[in-house]
């Protein structure tokens, strides 16, 4: 069992040190990178932002009104970032 290991360890080791040996591959990670970062960071501060609309409207009904332009508008600025990673990928 341990030979198998071994031998499974350095098949992997082999196929991945060629993984970033050429500059096409590079470009690509770079992209794929650069999407997850920069959709990972909007959609954390989107989801906390309407759970924080949402929890304080159900504490406070009557601030709906008040509460949702901001909501939307704060939504929208922290989606522009993630627009912003997209249009720096196509860019790449």
């Amino acid at each position: 069992m341990d030979g198998v290991v071994t031998e499974a360890a350095g098949t992997i080791a082999t196929a991945t040190a060629g993984f970033l040996s050429d500059p096409e591959s590079v470009k690509i990670f770079t992209k794929g990178f650069t999407m997850a970062i920069g959709g990972l960071g909007p959609a954390l501060a989107i989801g906390k932002l309407v759970a924080k609309a949402m929890e304080s409207i159900g504490r406070n009904p009557e601030s709906a009104g008040k509460l949702f332009v901001p909501m939307l508008l704060g939504a929208a600025f922290a989606e522009a970032i993630a627009i912003y990673s997209l249009v720096v990928v196509f860019t790449l």
